[in-house]
């Protein structure tokens, strides 16, 4: 069960965002991954919980920052229900994309574990709900990613695999890398590992 710690800013101008703790490992129906953020004084900000059927769909997801609230799940297309701060009133949304999104690196972990590309899948287009911060307002956005390198380094604990991908936004055409290695992000724009307590557990093996 991999522990650690992230550290996150802002892509752009790097300014530190926070840090996010965590912990994920696989189950008996697919994968769970469960953090808290802090902000860089130490300040609670928030916490995610996503669980993973086998396929890779989310089959549950909660959020929570700044005393907003949103749980959804995989259900015709990907359906929500985002709480208010007061806890006065409850919007429900709906939308035929394959799966969420977000700031928390937990997400593109899942992404990968949805998609299983290979080298050869070329690039996959993927419509996804992204909830943005503080208030995890609900966007829908349309991603292509391609497994660009795949390389298997020999570590103390076995062999690891580490996978780069290759992320497009398609509204604004703007790419990344993002270096996922089974459960684990290594390095993605605004994410660093920090801290890392027990290796990755390994990534489903990809369909093709």
């Amino acid at each position: 069960m991999p522990r650690g710690r992230y550290s996150l800013h802002d892509p752009h101008d790097h300014t530190p965002l926070g840090e996010e703790h965590f912990q994920c490992a696989p189950g008996p129906s697919g994968w769970r991954y469960v953090s808290r953020t802090t902000s860089p004084s130490g300040t609670h900000l928030g916490s995610v919980d996503l669980a993973l059927d086998g396929l890779g769909r989310p089959i549950r997801l909660e959020l929570h920052a700044a005393d907003w609230q949103v749980r959804g799940a995989a259900l015709e297309g990907v359906t929500w229900v985002r709480t208010d701060p007061a806890g006065l009133h409850a919007t429900e949304g709906n939308v035929r994309a394959r799966t969420f999104s977000g700031t928390s690196p937990a997400f593109l972990v899942a992404t990968s574990r949805l998609l299983r590309l290979t080298p050869d899948s070329g690039e996959i287009r993927v419509r996804l709900v992204t909830f943005t911060d503080p208030v995890l307002a609900p966007r829908t956005v349309d991603q292509s990613w391609a497994l660009v390198d795949s390389e298997t380094h020999a570590t103390d604990n076995g062999p690891l695999t580490v996978d780069e991908y290759r992320v497009s936004a398609l509204d604004t055409g703007e790419r990344h890398t993002v270096h996922i290695a089974g459960d684990v992000v290594l390095a993605a724009p605004g994410v660093e590992l920090e801290d890392l307590e027990s290796p990755p557990s390994p990534a489903p093996r990809q369909a093709g």
